[in-house]
C-alpha cells in the first residue's frame, strides 16, 4: 500500500470510528507521513467541535479514533501530550489505554518517558490518565525517574490506597512493597502544597494497611529512611495549614514514636510549633518539650526561649501549662532562676489578669533577697501588669509604680466611620469600558452594588444611543456564553441571571414576548416570609423591564442608579433625572421608578418642593414619599417560645427550637401602589418564620434594594443573627457590618441585631458585629444604654453566651473605644451578676475592668457588683468583680480630687 493510500485509509478509519485498524495502519507510516496527516486531523477536530447535538452520534463515533490517530501521528512528545490530554477527545470515552499503548508501541523508550512526564504535568487530567502514565513509565528506560509534581503524587497516593489497582483485594502494604518508585515519591508526601486526600482514609492510624502504619513499616524495613519521615512530618507541620490537612502528619509522628534522642535533636522544631502552630498541635509540642525538660534534656535557655513565645499566646490553657512547666523547672534547678524568672515575667502582659497573678506568685516563690539585679529587671517588666496587681508587684519588687489616673483627660479613639463614596462616575462609561465591565460581571457570581448598577445603566445608555454598535462590540466579549449560538437562536430568560439577560436582549437572543410583565417572577404566596427572595424579585423585575424597553422604547438612562456606594440615591439627582425624562418625552419605567423611591434619601427638606414643582405624576409621588409616605413600616418586638415557628425540614436543630427575641413587621399598604414585584415587600413579615429558602451569595447586593431602611433590613437579618448565636450557624455578620453603613434611622431593631451578632458562635461574625458597633459609635448613632439592655435580655434568654460577648467587646475596646464599651457593659452586667453570677461572667467583668482602668470612668457600680466582690474565694468571677469595683472606686476618688 503506497503512502497516499495509507493516509487515506487512516482518515477513512477515523471517520468510520475504526479504532481497531488504526495501530496497524499508522505503524507503516513514516515520521514525515505522520506529520503530514496532522493538519487534516486537526481540521477534523476543529470541525466536530462545532457540531451541535444533532450530530452527537457521529461525534461519539469519530472522537475515540481521532484521539488514537492524533497520538500516533504527532512525532513530538509535547504535541502528543497536548493531543492525548484534550478533554473533548478523552471525555468521549471510546478508546482505552491499551489502544493508545498499541499505537505508541514503536516509539523510542526515552520518548515514551518524556511523554509520561508531560502528561503528568497537566494537573487537570493527570488523575484520569494516571494508569496510562504508569504504563508509559514502565516502558521508559530504567534510569527515567518518576514524575514528582503535586498532581501526580496525589494520583499515586490514591492508586496505592486501592492496593495498586481499583477494586483489587491487594493491600496497601503489598502495593508499597512492589512499588518501584516508593523511595522517590514518599519524600514528596511532605512537600505537596495540599495534603493528598487519600492519606487520611483511616480511622485508626496504627492499623496495618493504613498509610501511617505502612510508612512506619517501610522505615522499619529500611526501604525509606526513618529520618526522612520524622523530618518530613515536622517540616510539613511547621509550614502550617488547616488542622484537618495536618492531622495525617501528627498521626504519623505518633505511630513512629520518636525516641528522646530524636526529639532532642529536633528541639528547635518543637519550640517553633509550640510558638506558632494551631492550639492542639502547639499543645502536643509543649508536652514533648515538657518531657525533655523533665528528663534534663532541655537547657534553661531553650526553655526560656520556648516560654517567651508560648506565654505570648492567647490560649489560657497553654499559658497555664507553661507556667506549671516553668515552676517545675525552677524547683529542680533553683540556680536557673536568673534565666527562667524573666521568662515567667512574659506572662505579666497577658490579657487575663488571673494568669498575671499566677506568674507574679511564681516569681514571688523563687525570687531570693540577694537577687537585686534580677529584681530590677523584673520590676521593669512588671509595668505590664494590670493596675489590680501593681501594688503586690511593688511590695515584691520595690520599684513598680502603682496605677494612677493619667494627668491628661482620657480621649476616646474610635476608628473613623466609613466615608460614603459617590458611585456615579464623572462621565458615563465609554462603549469599550461598558463591554469590559459587562463581560466581567456576566461571569461573576457576586458583583458589588456599584459594579452592577454602573454596568446596568451603561448598557441602557448605549442601547438607547446605538444598539447595533453596542451589539457589535458586545458579541465577541460574550462569545463563550452557551446561549449566543449562531443565527436566530432565542434564549430562555429564566436561565439568564443578572446583566446576562440585558446583554442577551441587546444581542437579539431574547424576544419581547418572553419579557412580558411578570414572566420569571413568583406570583404565588408560597415562601412569602423569605424577604431575600422578595428583594431579589425587585432586581429581577427591573432587569426584565429594562430589557423589554430596549426592544420597544429604549430608556435614555435608569432612574434608580444610586448616587452613593451604599445604594442610596440623592433626591436632587432623582428630581433632575425626572426633569430630563420630561424634556425628552420619555415615560418612566414603573419598576425602575419604584426602586428609585425605595433608594431615595429623605433628609433633604428642599427636595419635596422641587419634586412637586415638576408637575408630573412621578414628581407628585416623589414629593409625597419624601413627606411621609416613605416612612418605614411599624415593628413589634416579642419573645418567641420554642416551636412557635415553622420547622425547617432539612435540619435537626433549627432556629425555632430555642427561646428567642423576634421582631415582626406590619403590612406596608403604600407598596400596594407599586408594580407587582414590590408587593411581597409590602406584606407583613413574621420574625418567627422558618428558615428562608433563597439562594445564597446575593445577600450583600440585595441590601441596595432598601438602602435607606436599616430598621426593616435589620428585622429581616435578625433571625439569621440569632441563629448564629443560638444554633451556631454562620455568615450573617458580614451583612450586619455592611448594614450599619447604610442610611435611615439606627433604631432599636438595628441595636438588637448588633447585640445578637456580638454573641455569634464564629469569630468572623463576632468581629463583623464589633465593626458594626464601632461604625454606629463613630457616626454618633449608637445608643449605648439601649444596646446594653438588649444584651442583658439576650444574656438572660441564653441567646448570647458571656464568653463570646467578652471576646467581641474586648476586640472593640482594643481599638480605643474603652469608654463606649464600658457604657454598653454597664447595662449588661446586672444580668450577668444576678443570682450569684452566670458561668463566664468573669470574662466580661475582666473586659469591663480593663475599660474602666483605661478610661477612668466614674459612676455607680452596676447592680450586684458589690455583693459579688464581697464574696469569699478566688474564682475569676470574684477576682474580676473586685478588680472592677476597685477600678471604679479609684476613678471616683480621682474625679473627686480633680473637682476639689
Amino acid at each position: 500500500m503506497n503512502t497516499d493510500t495509507l493516509r487515506s485509509a487512516v482518515l477513512d478509519a477515523v471517520h468510520a470510528g475504526r479504532t481497531d485498524r488504526l495501530p496497524g495502519l499508522i505503524k507503516h507510516l513514516s515520521p514525515a507521513d505522520r506529520r503530514a496527516l496532522v493538519p487534516e486531523l486537526t481540521a477534523l477536530r476543529r470541525e466536530i467541535r462545532g457540531w451541535d447535538w444533532s450530530r452527537r452520534a457521529d461525534s461519539e463515533r469519530i472522537r475515540p479514533a481521532l484521539l488514537l490517530a492524533g497520538a500516533g501521528c504527532h512525532t513530538g512528545a509535547a504535541a502528543a501530550a497536548s493531543w492525548i490530554a484534550a478533554r473533548e477527545l478523552r471525555d468521549a470515552g471510546g478508546s482505552g489505554n491499551a489502544a493508545l499503548l498499541k499505537v505508541l508501541a514503536d516509539r523510542d523508550p526515552a520518548w515514551l518517558g518524556d511523554l509520561a512526564h508531560r502528561l503528568a504535568a497537566r494537573a487537570a487530567t493527570v488523575e484520569g490518565q494516571y494508569r496510562l502514565i504508569r504504563e508509559l513509565l514502565l516502558r521508559a528506560p530504567d534510569d527515567c525517574p518518576p514524575p514528582t509534581g503535586d498532581p501526580f503524587v496525589h494520583a499515586w497516593v490514591r492508586h496505592m490506597s486501592y492496593g495498586g489497582h481499583t477494586g483489587s483485594a491487594r493491600t496497601l502494604r503489598l502495593a508499597l512493597r512492589e512499588e518501584p518508585y516508593v523511595r522517590e515519591l514518599v519524600p514528596r508526601l511532605f512537600e505537596t502544597a495540599e495534603t493528598p486526600e487519600a492519606l487520611g482514609w483511616y480511622s485508626a492510624p496504627g492499623v496495618p494497611g493504613r498509610w501511617p502504619a505502612e510508612l512506619a513499616a517501610l522505615a522499619a524495613r529500611g526501604t525509606v529512611e526513618r529520618r526522612t519521615l520524622l523530618d518530613g512530618c515536622l517540616a510539613r507541620l511547621l509550614r502550617g495549614g488547616r488542622p484537618a490537612g495536618l492531622a495525617f502528619f501528627t498521626d504519623l509522628l505518633a505511630v513512629l514514636e520518636p525516641t528522646e534522642d530524636e526529639q532532642e535533636e529536633r528541639t528547635a522544631d518543637w519550640i517553633a510549633l509550640a510558638a506558632d502552630a494551631h492550639s492542639p498541635l502547639a499543645g502536643h509540642a509543649q508536652q514533648v518539650l515538657a518531657g525533655l525538660s523533665e528528663a534534663g534534656r532541655l537547657p534553661a535557655e531553650r526553655l526560656a526561649e520556648m516560654s517567651a513565645a508560648v506565654l505570648f499566646r492567647p490560649e489560657k490553657k497553654l499559658v497555664r501549662a507553661q507556667l506549671v512547666l516553668l515552676g517545675k523547672a525552677l524547683r529542680r534547678q533553683r540556680d536557673d532562676r536568673s534565666v527562667l524568672l524573666p521568662a515567667v515575667a512574659a506572662a505579666f502582659g497577658h490579657a487575663d489578669t488571673g494568669l498575671q497573678e499566677r506568674a507574679l506568685k511564681l516569681v514571688a516563690a523563687h525570687l531570693r533577697p540577694e537577687d537585686d539585679d534580677l529584681r530590677t529587671e523584673l520590676a521593669f517588666q512588671a509595668e505590664l501588669l494590670s493596675p489590680a496587681h501593681r501594688r503586690t508587684a511593688a511590695e515584691l519588687l520595690g520599684a513598680v509604680a502603682e496605677a494612677a489616673v493619667p494627668a491628661t483627660p482620657y480621649t476616646e479613639t474610635l476608628p473613623p466611620a466609613p466615608a460614603r463614596r459617590r458611585q456615579a462616575p464623572a462621565a458615563p462609561l465609554s462603549l469599550a469600558e461598558t463591554v469590559e465591565l459587562v463581560a466581567a460581571l456576566v461571569k461573576s457570581r457576586q458583583p458589588t452594588t456599584e459594579e452592577f448598577e454602573t454596568a446596568a445603566d451603561a448598557l441602557v445608555r448605549h442601547a438607547h444611543r446605538d444598539r447595533a454598535e453596542l451589539a457589535t462590540a458586545l458579541r465577541p466579549a460574550l462569545a463563550d456564553r452557551p446561549w449566543i449560538g449562531d443565527g436566530g437562536y432565542h434564549a430562555d430568560p429564566g436561565w439568564l441571571r443578572g446583566l446576562e439577560l440585558v446583554a442577551a436582549t441587546v444581542l437579539g437572543h431574547v424576544r419581547a414576548h418572553d419579557l412580558r410583565a411578570g414572566r420569571g417572577l413568583r406570583d404565588d404566596r408560597s415562601g412569602q416570609d423569605c424577604a431575600h427572595t422578595a428583594m431579589g424579585e425587585v432586581t429581577t423585575a427591573r432587569l426584565y423591564e429594562a430589557a423589554g424597553r430596549i426592544l420597544t422604547d429604549p430608556l435614555p438612562f435608569l432612574l434608580a442608579t444610586p448616587t452613593w456606594d451604599t445604594g442610596s440615591l440623592d433626591p436632587s439627582d432623582l428630581v433632575e433625572r425626572l426633569a430630563e425624562y420630561g424634556r425628552l418625552g420619555v415615560a418612566p419605567a414603573p419598576v425602575d421608578f419604584g426602586q428609585a423611591l425605595l433608594r431615595v434619601r429623605r433628609d433633604d427638606p428642599e427636595a419635596a418642593p422641587a419634586a412637586a414643582a415638576l408637575g408630573t405624576p412621578e414628581g407628585e409621588r416623589l414629593a409625597a414619599w419624601l413627606t411621609g409616605a416613605g416612612e418605614p413600616p411599624r415593628t413589634v418586638r416579642r419573645v418567641a417560645e420554642p416551636g412557635s415557628g415553622r420547622h425547617s425540614w432539612w435540619a435537626g436543630r433549627t432556629r425555632d427550637t430555642v427561646r428567642r427575641i423576634v421582631v415582626d413587621v406590619a403590612e406596608r399598604p403604600v407598596l400596594a401602589e407599586f408594580p407587582p414585584a414590590f408587593h411581597r415587600l409590602g406584606r407583613a413579615f413574621s420574625g418567627s418564620a422558618g428558615r428562608c429558602y433563597h439562594w445564597d451569595g446575593w445577600e450583600l447586593a440585595q441590601l441596595s434594594v432598601l438602602p435607606e431602611d436599616r430598621e426593616t433590613q435589620a428585622v429581616l437579618l435578625l433571625p439569621e443573627l440569632t441563629a448564629c448565636a443560638a444554633v451556631e450557624e454562620r455568615g450573617a455578620g458580614q451583612r450586619l457590618s455592611r448594614l450599619a453603613e447604610l442610611g435611615g434611622p439606627a433604631g432599636p431593631v438595628l441595636h438588637l441585631a448588633v447585640a445578637a451578632g456580638l454573641g455569634a458562635r464564629h469569630a468572623e461574625d463576632r468581629l463583623a458585629a464589633a465593626d458594626a458597633l464601632l461604625v454606629l459609635a463613630a457616626r454618633q448613632e449608637l445608643d449605648t444604654g439601649l444596646l446594653g439592655r438588649d444584651l442583658a435580655e439576650l444574656l438572660a434568654l441564653g441567646t448570647v453566651k458571656p464568653n463570646r460577648l467578652a471576646d467581641a467587646v474586648r476586640t472593640a475596646a482594643g481599638t480605643g473605644a474603652y469608654a463606649t464599651i464600658w457604657a454598653v457593659l454597664t447595662g449588661a452586667l446586672p444580668a450577668l451578676l444576678a443570682d450569684g453570677g452566670v458561668r463566664g461572667a468573669g470574662e466580661v467583668l475582666a473586659v469591663a475592668a480593663e475599660c474602666v482602668e483605661a478610661c477612668g470612668a466614674a459612676g455607680p457600680e452596676p447592680a450586684g457588683l458589690a455583693e459579688t466582690a464581697g464574696r469569699r474565694g478566688s474564682s475569676q468571677l470574684v477576682a474580676q468583680a473586685r478588680r472592677l469595683s476597685t477600678a471604679l472606686a479609684a476613678a471616683g476618688t480621682a474625679a473627686t480630687a480633680a473637682c476639689a
